[in-house]
């Protein structure tokens, strides 16, 4: 783990109280607020989360069974923080960026597993490794805190900026190009000599030149959400729902789909059956944008249910500094956590066992404060360094309400705090339809129009609008055919309702295992609109003209609709028009 890699000369305290994954101790009177310590023989990596006169709290990171009073507890002088530089790409860490990769020094699983050993060092970086080191300084430039130093081609799909650290500023006396580890000096700024390896606290957000508008739509080619809820770029989201909803099911889709140059993806505290298939499928899942492995692109933090909660409180943090670290460089960085309610029912369980006064059901009054903290570090800014170097997070949040009662807490801050919010219905997901967003309880605060407009079709907003209004209707009409009957719905009615199926059916609901469905670039999404809303068009004109409801609702040229999916982004005007043209023939001439 990177957090316990330093050492440090401060005289080492002793335990005085154990409680699950909380310890008290005593004799450390230079440690300060979040520092983390060594806890034990084992050397158990532990945050301090209260000071008490000579009293530290510490919430520890690993299971402290075996632990005993007496035993030492050293200050390691820093915060909880993590190594940043190439070689985080294709890695998978637990919640405080201990690479999963490393193996027991005491003995595997008996069963045959290999486990991690219990405390120890374990650097989440490659240090053997050498990285090819690409300069775009010279000796004798002047450069600041964020400035490009050079680069190295981390994988095929992304070539990795090494930054000037915050903090550091002057002249480049030295520079060494060529092969390199994380730990070899590449550049010398002033007397400082700057390495690749670069270590930040992540409870701290790391700085930027200034935040930018969220204006630009991250494209994920889901239909219900580009076309009706979309997130910006640098944007927050929440997807609640209920067990067998399709949560992650739909955040593997993002991961993969959506115009990000860079995934980290967070389990935190998942069940470990779930977090065992994401593991499994996402070193298989092949990047659209390139056709090698996602993977190359994507950093995976892995935390399940049944490891202790004090990591799984801090890996939320861990993801959201990796992801910062990226956005620096000006990558555009999808965040997916999975879950937050987890990560919530982790700050409880700490919370009562430092014996706090609880609120809402049980959560700690600070809840709403730190999701607030976590959903602020998205956004799309200006990064340090000279140039228009931008970058942007965009944090996708999953909830598992208990029940899927939205009205628990978890579920009511999510929706107070994020920009988008992708209500996901059991019932909905009861009838195979994915994504199972609920168009009632879902909705998006971001303008996009203006994007759309310009980048798709200037009349967008009003097929928005338009559909939006139709699942509206369609859903009412359902309510009144429950009560009294398909007979009791007028001609024009029978026709809303139609089109609302047709709209759900053809449109919303879409396959991610079917590489054609699984992504709609926006210019079909607007066709496929476009299509829908002219052929109720037709259909309502055809019923006022006096055609039968039966006779319009059975045109042949309407079964065409089902096939939208399947349009190329290159022909999809062309097959919308036709098709438009067929339909109208049919019904109105």
């Amino acid at each position: 783990m990177t957090a316990t890699s330093d050492t440090t000369t401060n005289a080492p305290g002793a335990i005085r109280a154990v409680s699950g994954p909380v310890v008290t101790a005593e004799g450390l009177p230079q440690v300060r607020l979040y520092n983390v310590v060594h806890v034990g023989p084992q050397r158990l990596p532990g945050e301090v989360v209260r000071l008490d006169g000579d009293r530290a709290v510490i919430q520890v990171y690993e299971s402290t069974i075996g632990l005993r009073t007496g035993d030492a507890v050293t200050d390691l002088g820093h915060p909880l923080q993590v190594e940043l530089g190439p070689g985080l790409l294709g890695g998978i860490f637990d919640g405080t960026q201990r690479p999963l990769t490393v193996l027991a020094r005491d003995g595997d699983d008996p069963h045959g597993a290999p486990m991690l050993a219990q405390g120890g060092d374990a650097p989440a970086l490659d240090r053997e490794r050498a990285w090819l080191f690409q300069p775009a300084v010279a000796e004798g430039d002047e450069v600041g805190p964020g400035d490009l130093l050079g680069e190295v081609q981390e994988t095929g799909a992304l070539a990795h900026g090494v930054l000037v650290p915050a903090g550091l500023s002057g002249t480049v006396t030295a520079v060494h190009a060529g092969p390199a580890s994380v730990e070899e000096a590449i550049a010398t700024v002033g007397d400082t000599p700057v390495a690749m390896l670069q270590r930040s606290p992540v409870r701290e957000p790391r700085p930027h030149a200034g935040a930018l508008s969220a204006d630009v739509p991250l494209i994920t080619g889901q239909r219900v959400i580009d076309a009706l809820f979309p997130v910006a770029r640098g944007g927050a989201a929440a997807i609640p729902g209920g067990f067998g909803t399709g949560k992650t099911v739909l955040e593997t889709s993002l991961a993969k789909w959506s115009d990000a140059d860079v995934v980290v993806y967070v389990a935190c505290g998942e069940r470990g059956n779930e977090l065992a298939e994401v593991l499994e499928e996402f070193p298989a899942l092949e990047d659209p944008r390139t056709g090698a492995p996602l993977m190359e692109r994507t950093v995976l933090i892995a935390n399940t249910s049944n490891m202790p909660v004090a990591a799984r409180e801090a890996s939320v943090y861990t993801g959201i500094t990796i992801a910062e670290f990226f956005r620096d460089q000006g990558y555009d960085v999808a965040l997916m956590a999975d879950s937050t309610s987890r990560w919530g029912e982790a700050l409880r369980e700490v919370s009562s066992r430092l014996e706090e006064v609880p609120g809402e059901e049980g959560y700690p009054a600070y809840l709403a404060t730190r999701l607030a903290g976590f959903y602020e570090r998205a956004g799309r800014v200006r990064c340090l360094g000279g140039g228009e170097r931008e970058g942007s997070i965009t944090v996708i949040g999953a909830v598992s309400p208990p029940g899927g009662d939205f009205s628990e807490p978890v579920t009511q801050h999510s929706l107070h705090l994020a920009g988008a919010f992708w209500a996901l219905d059991a019932e909905l997901a009861r009838q195979r339809h994915y994504p199972a967003v609920d168009p009632a309880r879902s909705y998006t605060l971001y303008p996009l129009e203006t994007w759309f407009a310009e980048h798709v079709a200037p009349n967008w907003a009003e097929l928005r609008s338009w559909a939006l209004e139709l699942l509206g209707e369609e859903k009412r009409l359902m309510e009144l055919v429950a009560l009294l009957g398909a007979d009791a719905l007028d001609p024009s009615q029978q026709v809303t309702l139609r089109s609302g199926r047709t709209l759900r059916e053809a449109f919303l609901a879409q396959s991610a295992f079917d590489a054609q469905d699984a992504y709609t670039p926006p210019l079909v999404q607007h066709a496929m609109l476009r299509s829908l809303e002219r052929a109720h068009a037709a259909m309502t004109a055809a019923v006022d003209a006096g055609t039968a409801p039966d006779e319009v609702l059975a045109a042949k040229s309407l079964q065409e609709l089902a096939g939208m999916r399947r349009w190329d982004a290159a022909e999809a005007a062309r097959r919308c028009d036709e098709l438009i043209g067929a339909i109208e023939e049919e019904l109105v001439t």
